[in-house]
């Protein structure tokens, strides 16, 4: 990792990531059946990123204006709790979480790549945008990921969570130990 002191500073202190979804843990395209929402592509990079950072105590939340059964099922998948669906006010989720949770907005990081994320963005101790975000998201963002959404850019802010706490060659020993030899892999 080569980011800024200043950005791996305000990455060892983060105790909940929130994530959009729609461009960045998925490429933002939108596919469509007959029925409504048909499919959504997720990286198995970004889940396998995801799982670290939970196994190593970190809160993670998935946020996103649209309503999305696909959503919920991935989250349940990586076992994300906390998923809200159908808010477009991610903010307004993010300072509930801080009251609730107890997590001050400066231990907080929100990655996200469009207009929309941008209250959100501000709120938050880390904002982050992904490669391809819209460019007022990129200028305002602390850190900017080197992938686009939807290709491995979350997987990229878990591996520089966990190695600005000197914890990423240790939270991979630990998926080698806890996960891999119980046929969990397939749930990333």
């Amino acid at each position: 990792m080569s980011e800024s002191p200043d950005v791996m500073a305000r990455a060892s202190k983060v105790r909940l990531l929130a994530l959009d979804v729609d461009g960045v843990l998925t490429d933002g395209r939108l596919y469509y059946g007959e029925s409504g929402e048909a499919l959504k592509a997720f990286h198995s990079r970004d889940g396998l990123g995801l799982r670290l950072l939970l196994d190593e105590g970190l809160e993670v939340v998935v946020i996103t204006a649209r309503r999305s059964s696909i959503v919920v099922k991935r989250c349940e998948e990586l076992r994300i709790r906390r998923v809200f669906v159908g808010r477009d006010d991610k903010r307004s989720v993010l300072a509930e979480l801080s009251t609730t949770l107890g997590i001050e907005p400066a231990a907080m990081a929100f990655v996200g790549d469009d207009v929309l994320d941008l209250p959100a963005l501000r709120f938050v101790g880390l904002p982050i945008a992904v490669a391809d975000a819209h460019p007022r998201v990129r200028a305002e963002s602390a850190l900017v990921t080197s992938l686009p959404g939807g290709k491995g850019a979350v997987r990229e802010v878990a591996d520089l969570l966990l190695a600005s706490r000197g914890r990423l060659d240790a939270a991979i020993e630990h998926l080698f130990a806890s996960h891999l030899g119980k046929g969990e892999h397939d749930k990333v």
